[in-house]
């Protein structure tokens, strides 16, 4: 990319998009454009029209979404189906309009079957049945995908896709109704914590496995993504790339390494009454690793540093209550 092209970051207020803005930054580029809900409703197309037509970006990063934990997920969910698919048909689509350079689309692990093989490998897309408490969300992130690749088979626009793992870091919802199982769980335990409370309750069984990956490492992956050709990806019949660990661990052992971290010495219990989600869900990043990216930050180092950023947030509540699924993030 060229450190004076414009770039717009949609979704700049959540985790992974604040991280790519920070990547940007420090990569010395000067023209990032962002823009909050209230100056920019992704929802209506108009107001997409009038951004692109004003701004002229050159590259898009698409970081915008209605997201959330398995609650929010299966409760919500003609709000998610509904508001991530139009707000990434009016980006992709008048990204086209304008004539913008290259657009990277950010989705999810969720797009893969329940019972995949796993590792997962890309190939494995649209191969078996949804997890059903995510699906609508899944299935929006799917189009995603077929959207770009859509629009490079007809109009040969360099539109891509890349799927992160579980993502974990700075700026990550703490909202306990709206959040997804890791920030649930430091939120709870450090509570346990300051209260002295003998037990925190976590939903499920705890032997379902996740990926996580540090927001910082998902910016490096999108911006060496992003300064590919796309063609060669598509020739090579993917629709995306994987970008995670390659490794996993129990929500039960994510809970043991937390109280380490947090230094909560209580007991962990399990309400088995609540869903697990998927069982098991690691990636495969043969793919992304051979193009030269791999992961830097190892997890307990990096939910380190998440915890210790949680906690100088704390001391002012209304940051944390606000961070909510209501805002554009992914």
């Amino acid at each position: 990319m060229d450190k004076n092209a414009n770039i717009f970051v949609a979704g700049h207020r959540g985790m992974v998009g604040s991280a790519i803005v920070r990547k940007l930054e420090s990569e010395g580029f000067s023209n990032i454009l962002t823009r909050n809900r209230k100056e920019l409703d992704l929802l209506d197309q108009g107001s997409v029209i009038k951004f692109y037509e004003s701004t002229k970006p050159d590259y898009i990063f698409i970081a915008a979404a209605k997201v959330g934990g398995i609650h929010a997920n299966n409760t919500f969910r003609a709000q998610f189906i509904y508001e991530n698919l139009q707000i990434q048909n009016h980006l992709i689509h008048y990204a086209y309009e304008s004539e913008v350079k290259k657009l990277l689309f950010l989705g999810s692990s969720c797009i893969y079957p329940r019972n995949s093989p796993q590792p997962m490998k890309e190939e494995t897309l649209l191969t078996g049945e949804l997890e059903a408490t995510n699906k609508p969300y899944a299935l929006a992130k799917i189009a995603g995908i077929e959207m770009c690749e859509s629009y490079y088979r007809q109009h040969g626009c360099q539109f891509f896709s890349v799927m992160p793992t579980n993502a974990y870091g700075p700026n990550d919802n703490y909202d306990l109704e709206t959040s997804h199982a890791l920030p649930a769980l430091i939120r709870k335990i450090h509570e346990a914590k300051v209260s002295g409370a003998k037990e925190v309750t976590v939903w499920g069984s705890g032997k379902p496995t996740r990926e996580f990956i540090h927001v910082d490492d998902i910016a490096g992956a999108c911006l060496l993504v992003m300064d590919k050709d796309f063609s060669q990806f598509y020739e090579q019949g993917l629709s995306h790339l994987n970008a995670g660990t390659g490794s996993e661990i129990s929500i039960d052992g994510l809970a043991s390494l937390l109280s380490e971290i947090v230094g909560y010495q209580g007991k962990i219990d399990y309400d088995d009454s609540r869903p697990d989600g998927t069982p098991r869900k690691v990636m495969d990043v043969s793919r992304i690793n051979r193009l030269g990216w791999e992961h830097k930050i190892d997890l307990k180092d990096g939910l380190a540093m998440t915890y210790a950023s949680f906690v100088k947030k704390w001391t002012n509540k209304s940051v944390i209550e606000d961070s909510t699924f209501e805002e554009q993030i992914i």
